[in-house]
């Protein structure tokens, strides 16, 4: 049993499948030039209010650092949270894609950094000896399910540019951020000064679909020439691109990610209120952090549930709800749980 161990768990969605289904009816032009990938610059403009150039990935993974590599050099620092993906998760992807930036890992409570810690740990601009600040990476909503708010992402902004440093924002659980905050992408991006979003699709509904989205067309540069070389540049794109089309169309995505936000919070709620309990986070989005007895965890893992805590996350379990999670799957865990009480 897997269910609550993680999104990436989930299958993908009818309205997805449908998609991919469809693209799959004859013989379609490759690498980009079917009707579905033709239209992603328009729908995702028409999305953010704004005229942005999207390009497309299978892998979280490859988008955030695909992204990365096209806004920091290779002597270049890119400042993160020391939890980040980029920095624990990768497998030193960044620093490949890159050809050797150098992450600096910055602290701050609930998985987020501000501005003041930012700035404390920006150095040696314009000395030859050091890597040079260029970039800046946030998660949205971050390894802990908390959102970064639009003021703390703004004051953020404010010191990247005096710094001569790009924004990129890995947005892996956007969907959920966005559902969270009740604003709109382009309130909680561009408008704020983030320069290249990774739009995840995977977690939320889609098969292996993730967008990178950049917000000044301007700046693109050779990014099409990374992702060829990266092996992301799929001959059959019609398959990832009619995911993403379906993805966004008709707010899909939203659609999904309010309903996992909500039986997070209908979990977190019953969670908490089971005595020797303590939730680790608050719970905004889709992630669940909760601290409980040993006994309880040896229970659940052997009853099929990941309840492994994490010293990362100062020893909590992680449940993750979905787009597919129904209040049965909350009654039935909570009722586990309550067996061994």
């Amino acid at each position: 049993m897997t269910i609550f161990a993680s999104d990436n768990v989930t299958p993908a969605c009818p309205e997805v499948m449908e998609a991919i289904n469809q693209a799959n009816i004859g013989n379609i032009e490759s690498y980009g030039h079917d009707k579905w990938s033709k239209v992603l610059d328009n729908k995702f403009s028409e999305l953010f209010e704004k005229d942005v150039k999207v390009f497309t990935a299978v892998t979280g993974t490859a988008a955030n650092s695909l992204a990365l590599s096209s806004i920091t050099p290779s002597y270049g620092n890119i400042y993160c949270h020391k939890i980040s993906h980029i920095n624990v998760d990768e497998c030193g992807a960044p620093e490949f894609f890159t050809g050797g930036a150098k992450l600096i890992t910055i602290d701050g409570d609930d998985g987020k950094f501000n501005s003041d810690e930012l700035k404390k740990n920006i150095r040696g601009s314009g000395v030859v000896h050091n890597t040079q600040p260029a970039s800046v990476s946030i998660t949205q909503s971050c390894e802990t399910g908390v959102t970064y708010k639009l003021d703390e992402i703004l004051k953020i902004n404010q010191v990247a540019k005096e710094n001569g440093m790009k924004i990129h924002m890995d947005g892996t659980r956007f969907s959920n951020a966005i559902a969270s905050l009740k604003k709109s992408p382009a309130e909680a991006t561009w408008k704020l000064g983030i320069d290249v979003l990774t739009f995840g699709g995977t977690k939320n509904g889609c098969m292996d679909a993730e967008a990178i989205i950049f917000f000044n067309p301007s700046e693109v540069n050779n990014f099409q020439y990374l992702q060829k070389r990266s092996g992301q540049l799929l001959s059959k794109t019609r398959f990832l691109s009619s995911q993403l089309d379906a993805y966004i169309t008709d707010e899909l995505w939203l659609r999904n990610a309010t309903h996992a936000n909500d039986m997070a919070r209908k979990l977190s709620e019953k969670l908490s209120k089971i005595n020797s309990f303590e939730l680790t986070y608050p719970t905004e989005s889709n992630e669940i952090f909760i601290k409980m007895p040993k006994n309880i965890q040896d229970h659940l893992n052997n009853e099929g549930y990941s309840a492994i805590p994490d010293d990362m996350f100062d020893g909590s379990v992680r449940f993750v709800t979905a787009w597919n999670t129904n209040l049965n799957d909350i009654e039935n865990l909570i009722n586990t749980i309550k067996e061994k009480l």
